[in-house]
């Protein structure tokens, strides 16, 4: 059962399925960076200082909605916070759009280029046909 475990963990595929949830992880990270100090300030900015990050919909009576999100938090009231969502959706598109560019567009046509079969140049004659070509040339001569 050890035998068969290590043979397991240690194959290539294993070893390229975990470098590729690193990096993944590493990645989402970078994106969500990217979508909240780059693309979400660049859109306050588009929609007159809109701050999605803090938008929220208080869900009890005890907070006022225009109270600050960290405040609302911290008095234990019950928020519905679709600012963070909206946040976390941005992010998710942009992977989910890289992912498509590099897997599908790149890879894809990658796979075109090797499925592509190379043109073989015609093969040389044989003997056999030289010959008989010959003959079809004596034979339209001589008619």
């Amino acid at each position: 059962m050890i035998k068969e475990f290590k043979e397991f963990a240690f194959k290539g595929n294993l070893i390229d399925m975990a470098v590729g949830i690193i990096i993944g992880g590493a990645f989402a990270t970078v994106m969500k960076s990217l979508v909240s100090d780059i693309f979400m300030p660049v859109l306050s900015l588009i929609t007159d200082g809109v701050d999605f990050k803090n938008m929220y919909i208080p869900l009890s009576k005890d907070v006022d909605p225009k109270t600050p999100l960290a405040e609302a938090q911290e008095s234990g009231a019950a928020l519905l916070t679709y600012g963070n969502f909206i946040n976390e959706l941005v992010a998710f598109l942009l992977v989910a759009l890289a992912v498509f560019i590099v897997i599908v567009k790149v890879m894809g046509s990658l796979k075109k280029k090797e499925e592509e079969p190379e043109e073989e140049p015609d093969p040389e004659p044989t003997n056999e046909e030289k010959m008989l070509e010959l003959l079809g040339e004596i034979r339209d001569k001589i008619s």
